[in-house]
């Protein structure tokens, strides 16, 4: 569980007990990653790993939520990893159902290489925030053919390994289905429950993400152009004896 923060001091607490309920006949550990907030958040870490087998790491400056997200990735050790928002409105009670999703998907395809990803079907914000999101959507599935309905979703779920072969970069959390796709993997959206935000305020502006979308786009589909994924059709020589 990788749970990337910035100045979220009063959703700590309230948070690791959710989680901690929700994976109670599961086996796990809590990774939060501080990106450099100047609040408290740090102090309620250190509080909350008293009772709870949370580690966490902080950045000495914020580096953003994707650099929180592939630090935390490198420190956890599990194999499968769940990313979650650290401002309470993703639901935690849906992290054992996206895992049973995976480990069914890949006992089906006989390999580990999915991610899949929650979707907010009825999401709990802003409707200029639910209209942005929706244009941006149409417009990165149109160009990206990631056939994903909610990327910006935080809580998603893949193996630790595939994360580990994508490409880093500023913002890469938004477009994990595309690079995955690339990376020769399979993606499955999972409906996920969505709230209010009750305690804190957003890190994000509606035209500050959209600032940004555009130049992340036009370099995804760069990283999409400048690779052919190689289709293994035949292999021969010696093999390893049982």
């Amino acid at each position: 569980m990788v749970v990337p923060v910035r100045n979220e001091a009063p959703n700590i607490a309230p948070l690791v007990a959710e989680i901690e309920a929700a994976l109670a006949g599961v086996a796990h550990e809590i990774v939060y990653v501080d990106d450099g907030s100047t609040d408290t958040t740090g102090a309620e870490l250190a509080e909350a790993a008293l009772g709870a087998p949370l580690r966490w790491l902080r950045h000495r400056s914020s580096c953003g939520q994707s650099a929180a997200v592939v630090t935390g990735v490198r420190a956890a050790r599990g194999r499968w990893i769940a990313t979650l928002d650290g401002d309470g409105q993703n639901d935690p009670a849906d992290i054992p159902r996206l895992l049973g999703r995976a480990e069914a998907e890949a006992a089906q395809a006989g390999q580990d290489d999915i991610l899949v990803a929650g979707w907010r079907t009825t999401r709990k914000d802003s409707w200029v925030k639910r209209r942005s999101s929706r244009i941006a959507n149409r417009v990165r599935v149109a160009l990206l053919h990631d056939a994903t309905p909610d990327t910006g979703c935080g809580l998603k779920l893949f193996p630790r390994e595939l994360f580990l072969r994508l490409p880093a970069f500023d913002h890469m959390h938004r477009y994990l289905p595309a690079l995955v796709l690339r990376q020769g993997g399979r993606v499955v959206s999972e409906p996920v429950n969505h709230r209010h935000r009750t305690r804190g305020v957003s890190n994000y502006g509606t035209l500050d993400r959209l600032a940004v979308a555009f130049f992340d786009l036009v370099g995804v589909i760069w990283l999409q152009r400048r690779w052919k994924r190689p289709v293994v059709e035949a292999q021969g020589g010696a093999q390893e004896s049982a």
